[in-house]
Order: structure tokens, then sequence, then C-alpha cells
């Protein structure tokens, strides 16, 4: 086994699907909730091995503990468990922003415990217990910001994640964040942005959008239906990041209203095939697959 006891705190979509992933390769797997429906259900669909009512007392013995929590509540999470963790445990976390992460956790943490802040970059617009399911982080990218960890510690987690399927790479809280500022908090605001002018669009009635929405637009709605606190910390921690990408994204945007308002038809076929080189890349790459198979996640 990679981890004797590993506790998962909070059992969202992400929680839940590593518990699935996780199977086989572990020991015994903990968790805890705030909500008692949402512990209930953990138990009820055999998620967890045991669920507690604190985060205290999940996190005892445990050699792995995962923070999957929204970004704005680790700071106190991590000072409420710090008593209670055993020493030489790892700590990791599932948030999308590192700086902030690493700012609010890493000084609760007491010596001899390994803090590896991390961030899956799989999900699906589902949350809860039930939306988890095994297969969510096959030949997907799990980042790693370790820092000066030890580096045994940073390869037994390693080990971990890609029995789970994933590709791990490692770099810093900086870099990471300018990265998902550009693949993932931008696109959420842009589609959040679009689906809330639609909204407002008096003559165009909400039958009329949800009727007649064309794949584009779906794929705003799908976005723009992620858990709306985890986004809101999302922006406010990683706000200067998304400031700047929605600042380049702003100018991008002129060019081309500039290019259709002079009818530059050369610009933008040019544009549209350098960008739609970039859809390429990624297909081949392997980032794009089919719908999650939630059949699979009620079946383990």
């Amino acid at each position: 086994m990679i981890y004797q006891k590993v506790a998962l705190i909070g059992l969202g979509l992400i929680a839940s699907s590593m518990a699935h992933a996780m199977r086989g390769h572990v020991g015994q797997i903990v968790g805890h909730a705030k909500s008692a429906e949402t512990r209930a259900t953990a138990l009820e669909i055999g998620l967890c091995d045991q669920v507690f009512a604190t985060a205290a007392e999940a996190v005892a013995g445990a050699d792995l503990v995962v923070l999957a929590v929204p970004v704005g509540a680790m700071g106190a999470l991590a000072a409420e468990i710090a008593p209670h963790l055993a020493p030489g445990c790892t700590v990791t976390d599932v948030g999308s922003v590192k700086q902030a992460v690493v700012a609010a956790v890493a000084p609760h943490l007491p010596e001899g415990v390994h803090f590896i802040p991390g961030h899956p970059m799989a999900g699906t617009e589902y949350s809860g217990p039930r939306s988890g399911f095994a297969t969510l982080f096959v030949n997907r990218w799990w980042l790693l910001t370790p820092g000066d960890t030890p580096r045994a510690a940073v390869d037994q987690l390693t080990l971990l994640l890609k029995a789970m399927g994933a590709k791990v790479n490692e770099m810093t809280p900086e870099h990471h964040d300018q990265v998902v500022a550009v693949v993932s908090h931008a696109p959420h605001l842009i589609a959040y942005t679009m689906v809330g002018v639609a909204d407002h669009l008096a003559q165009v009635s909400n039958s009329e959008v949800i009727e007649y929405s064309a794949s584009g637009f779906r794929d705003f709605t799908r976005i723009a239906a992620s858990d709306p606190t985890m986004w809101r910390d999302v922006f406010l921690t990683n706000k200067d990041a998304v400031l700047d990408i929605l600042g380049r994204f702003a100018e991008e945007l002129f060019v081309l209203q500039r290019a259709i308002r002079m009818g530059d038809g050369d610009h933008l076929f040019d544009y549209f095939t350098r960008t739609r080189a970039i859809r390429r890349g990624i297909i081949e790459a392997g980032q794009d697959t089919a719908a999650p198979d939630f059949g699979r996640a009620v079946s383990k």
C-alpha cells in the first residue's frame, strides 16, 4: 500500500473521485464533511471506511491528508487540524490556486509534516459525494508545487497520483497561478459573463435561450454551472493573474471588434486558423474526452 490511512477533508467531486480511484492502492480511507447529509451519503455509498463529524478526528493517525474544501476555507481548516496531524504525515490540497493556499495553510502546519500543494486539472460541473467516479483523473495533469518538501514525500504522493491515472508535473506556485488563469480561471469568468449577458437580454426570453442553445452556448452554461463558492474564492485569491489575463483578453477582443467593423476578413481568417491549431493540439494531447461515466462511479 502506498499509504496506510488517507483522510479526505471535504467530500465533493474531487475527493469522492479520489476515493474511488485510490482503492487498492491505499489502506483505510476516512472522510469528513461539514454536512451531516453528506457524511451519511458517503457512508451509504461506501465512499469511505469511516466518516467523522470533525476534521480533527478524521486526520488522527493519517499518513496522507487531502484538503478538498474551497480555497477560502483552507487556512481555518489547517489551524483546526494542525494539533492532530501525525508526525511525518503528508498534507496536500486540491485547490486551483496555489500561492494563496501556501500562504494560508503552511504557517499552521507543525514541523515534520510535509506540505505538498496540488491541483488536479480535472472536473465536471457536478458536486457532492455521488458525483465522483474513478476515471476522472485518467490522462489528466495533476500539478504539484512542493517547494523544498523532502523528495521522498513528493515521490510517494506522485506514485499514488499516477496509480490513480494522472500525469504529474511540478512548478512554482507563482507559475501555476499564471498558467491556470489562462487555461481555467479566465475561461470560467468569460462563461459566467456570457450566460449573464443572455440572462439580461430582455428581448430574448429564457425559453428561447434554453430552447435554441447551440453547442457553444451549451458549453458556456455547463462551465457556468460550477460551484459558486469555489469560484468566488478562486477569483478573489488569484485576482492578479486573472486580471492580467482579462486585460490581455480585452485587447484581443478589441482587435477582433475592429476587424469585424472594418470587414477585414483576412485578419479574421488568419486569427481563427491560429486558434484552431490550439484546439487540435488539445485533442492530440488527449485532453479532450467523452463525458464521464457516472454509472461506473455508482458501481464502485
